[in-house]
């Protein structure tokens, strides 16, 4: 089996003639933390939305151990083991912390969704859609387990974060604070055990000490040996937990390799501050 587990080549995405990604190619091993940094505007999340299928590319590849996933959608790549955040935090206002967690299994779930290969087939959506209303009135031994298994998952990832979500398993969404729904969503993605974690600006909005226990849980998850695909504004995190440094500007990756390399890579201190000098840490925003 290959180490790489991600192969992205030549990809390509333009917006009204704009080359939001030019051209770019990189992988994630199995196990490995890469983070992709730049100014606003370099293409860092059009990038992730391109590997996870939120928007068409149109040029290049993208392969997930072996699999070509760039003509596919987002619920099949979220089934092939991709799982992501937005930079903006994305959750269901209405459904408790437990709940928003549990939607991060459903493209995992086998027993109970029947007939879910025909989910992707247009005309015969509505076979699975009653399939599953049936199993979740009737229920079968297999669905069972498998709700036994999901609530197992569950408690596993509100644990994971049991200072500040514990108390609130049970609480609305809409009820919680910014960082909180952050951790939330961060719950829902690891929710699918994924191959790759795509985390876009997962400590966007939150103060120093937010931060830091965000760090520590993205060690953490490094030393569990979980890929990571890592977009962040802010460079200690980032210098702290990445294998390798991704770095945009224009649509284009203007140099790449290890943390401390990139971080006196010429063209990236140009990019960032338009004179040559040594970056320092904090907020690359």
């Amino acid at each position: 089996m290959s180490d790489t587990l991600l192969e992205v080549a030549s990809l390509e995405r333009h917006f009204e003639g704009l080359r939001a990604v030019d051209g770019i190619s990189f992988t994630v091993a199995r196990g490995e933390v890469v983070s992709i940094i730049g100014p606003n505007g370099s293409g860092k999340t059009t990038t992730l939305n391109l590997v996870t299928g939120t928007i068409p590319a149109h040029g290049g590849t993208i392969a997930l151990d072996g699999v070509r996933i760039d003509h596919a959608d987002t619920a099949r790549i979220a089934e092939q083991g991709v799982a992501r955040t937005f930079q903006n935090g994305r959750v269901f206002a209405t459904l408790s912390v437990a709940d928003n967690i549990e939607v991060g299994i459903h493209s995992a779930l086998h027993a109970s969704r029947p007939f879910r290969s025909l989910s992707h087939l247009f005309l015969l959506r509505w076979i699975p859609l009653l399939g599953e209303l049936f199993i979740a009135i009737v229920g079968t031994p297999g669905s069972r387990r498998e709700r036994t298994r999901i609530e197992d998952i569950v408690h596993t990832e509100i644990h994971r974060f049991e200072a500040r979500l514990g108390p609130r398993r049970d609480d609305p969404a809409y009820s919680l604070s910014y960082a909180n729904r952050r951790r939330t969503e961060i719950a829902r993605a690891l929710a699918l055990q994924p191959k790759l974690l795509v985390l876009d600006e997962p400590t966007a909005g939150m103060n120093q000490s937010e931060t830091a226990e965000v760090l520590a849980q993205l060690l953490e998850l490094k030393a569990q040996g979980q890929a990571i695909l890592l977009v962040e504004h802010k460079l200690d995190l980032v210098m702290s937990v990445s294998d390798r440094v991704l770095v945009m500007d224009g649509g284009r990756i203007i140099a790449q390799g290890k943390p401390d390399a990139v971080r006196t890579d010429p063209a990236v201190i140009e990019a960032y501050l338009g004179r040559r000098r040594g970056l320092g840490g904090g907020d690359l925003s």
